[in-house]
């Protein structure tokens, strides 16, 4: 036989052996055991089928009470939360999202100049749909369970006190601000969402 070919056979084997005494030495020093319980279990909500997530969203307390006892000063400060993503002023620009004045009562997705998401698009009914106290309010709740698919990134304002703060606010910057709901009404249903 040729030297050069026990040799290579050699190293091959030899190379082999290393790799496996480092691979069961190193299974012996290492080894952890899976553990009886997890350390910390993911557990993610299910949504309800259907048309029911936008069901839940809403605040149980009609708008119409929150916002007799709201306070539009202190909304301004709720606003702050805001703008990052938009602006207030009379024909202010548009950022991340559209100018905000004249809000209330505006048709959804309708502000001049600002590329609107397919989800809001379909939610604004061609027009048809718009800004009320009531869909401000569940949609400041939790935005993306309103209009499912929406851009917004903002998780909702949950303080019941803190939104009708804010929906004042957002109320009193208009030209003619929209009539406040009557506090005894019942609570609207949210309009179905996609």
């Amino acid at each position: 036989m040729n030297p050069y070919v026990n040799m290579a056979a050699g190293a091959l084997l030899a190379t082999v052996f290393v790799m496996m005494s480092v691979s069961i030495a190193s299974e012996g020093i290492f080894h952890s055991p899976i553990p009886e319980k997890e350390g910390f279990a993911i557990v993610a909500a299910e949504e309800p089928a259907g048309g029911e997530a936008a069901e839940a969203a809403p605040a149980a307390v009609p708008v119409g009470q929150l916002l007799a006892s709201a306070d539009a000063a202190a909304g301004a400060t709720v606003f702050k939360k805001c703008q990052s993503c938009h602006s207030i002023e009379k024909g202010g620009p548009n950022k991340v999202g559209p100018d905000l004045w004249g809000v209330v009562d505006r048709p959804v997705a309708s502000h001049e100049g600002f590329a609107y998401s397919a989800a809001m698009k379909d939610f604004s009914k061609g027009g048809s749909e718009h800004w009320t106290f009531d869909n401000l309010n569940h949609f400041l709740t939790a935005p993306k369970s309103f209009v499912k698919g929406t851009a917004m990134g903002f998780a909702g304002l949950k303080n019941d006190t803190e939104r009708a703060n804010l929906l004042a606010y957002l109320r009193e910057q208009s030209d003619s601000p929209a009539p406040l709901p009557d506090p005894n009404a019942a609570p609207a249903a949210p309009p179905a969402t996609n």
